[in-house]
């Protein structure tokens, strides 16, 4: 995969975010717990936040310079959790599970490839979409983790 300028980099980005927000519209549809499926809405509209602020910054790219970095810590818990294929009747724990190993492999693409490039810009660039995949991992590993604790797993 080869970048060539800020806007490839960004048109990757909505594309990635255009197909999260799908993923998380349909698992929404198809789940029958109203909890979860507002969960996976919640998700979904997250997802379409991150395309939007991503076309805004296609507009406007002196914008990615004021770009607020903060520690994120990384619980790391999907990292111990086997690859789930997704299937519209998977309950609400498996699409944890798999929401959360899809984002952690969103945070480690963009680490791969802010590492993987000569250009500065890139780098940056990467290293932002990077943190943004790490809080929704974050995220969503803190809701699995409550949910567990609260049926005794």
């Amino acid at each position: 995969m080869e970048f060539k300028s800020i806007d490839d980099i960004l048109q990757y980005a909505i594309d990635k975010e255009i197909e999260a927000a799908e993923f998380y519209e349909e698992a929404a549809n198809n789940i029958k717990l109203v909890g979860a499926k507002n969960v996976l809405n919640d998700y979904a509209a997250e997802e379409r936040k991150h395309e939007r602020i991503l076309k805004e910054l296609q507009a406007n790219k002196k914008r990615i310079q004021e770009y607020k970095f903060e520690k994120i810590q990384n619980i790391k818990r999907s990292d111990f959790l086997v690859e789930l294929e997704y299937r519209p009747d998977m309950d609400y724990v498996e699409l944890m599970r798999l929401a959360m190993k899809r984002e952690e492999k969103a945070n480690k693409l963009y680490n791969t490839l802010a590492k993987s490039t000569d250009n500065a810009e890139h780098a940056e660039f990467f290293t932002v979409l990077a943190q943004e995949e790490l809080k929704h991992k974050n995220s969503l590993e803190t809701l699995y983790d409550d949910y567990m604790a609260q049926h005794d797993d």
